[in-house]
């Protein structure tokens, strides 16, 4: 069994490195091979060789992958971390990343939380107006709520007549003669409405 020589001071083996992140050795050995994380050195047996730097840059690797950046973008993102204004500077766009994702991530959430609600109110499964809903907090309109009082030909008509821009339109009048009608209704005032 070949002896290994003692890894010098300030270095550790792929083992260790993958152990002090929480990754797999296979993981370093990827990243290596697609030019993200190369080794410090090479030890006289041949042993990869990882330095506290080089886990800044795994870790700065990871939080970027987790944020869904894919390996082709991580590569042009990495900094350089030479300097402690190198170091700041990539703490702070990795902060940024986050803060983007958090607020993409609570977008996503109100959403799903809007929808769900709409989804119990309509107490029927159509998947058109799920669409339509979904594209309308896409789109940030205010009144996609308005979606589930429609019947299919009324949105099918929608559809077919209006673009983002005058459909938003469409959707703000019909919002305030709503608002109109039943502000008339409650001080009841009469109102014709012409089929």
């Amino acid at each position: 069994m070949a002896q290994y020589k003692a890894i010098p001071q300030g270095f550790m083996t792929v083992g260790e490195a993958a152990k002090k992140i929480g990754v797999t050795v296979r993981t370093l050995q990827y990243y290596d091979k697609k030019g993200l994380l190369s080794p410090s050195a090479e030890s006289e047996g041949g042993r990869r060789l990882y330095t506290d730097k080089d886990l800044v840059t795994l870790h700065q690797i990871i939080s970027l992958k987790s944020l869904g950046f894919s390996l082709n973008d991580i590569k042009q993102r990495l900094i350089s971390l030479e300097t402690p204004a190198d170091v700041t500077n990539a703490l702070t766009e990795q902060a940024d990343d986050i803060r983007q994702k958090v607020e993409q991530l609570k977008a996503s959430l109100n959403a799903i939380e809007q929808l769900k609600a709409e989804v119990l109110q309509m107490q029927t499964v159509n998947f058109t107006k799920y669409a339509d809903i979904i594209i309308n907090l896409q789109m940030k309109n205010d009144f996609y709520y308005l979606i589930k009082r429609f019947d299919d030909d009324t949105l099918d008509h929608i559809r077919s007549q209006f673009d983002k821009e005058s459909g938003l339109d469409f959707m703000d009048r019909f919002n305030r003669l709503s608002d109109e009608i039943i502000q008339l209704q409650k001080a009841n005032i009469p109102y014709f409405c012409h089929a």
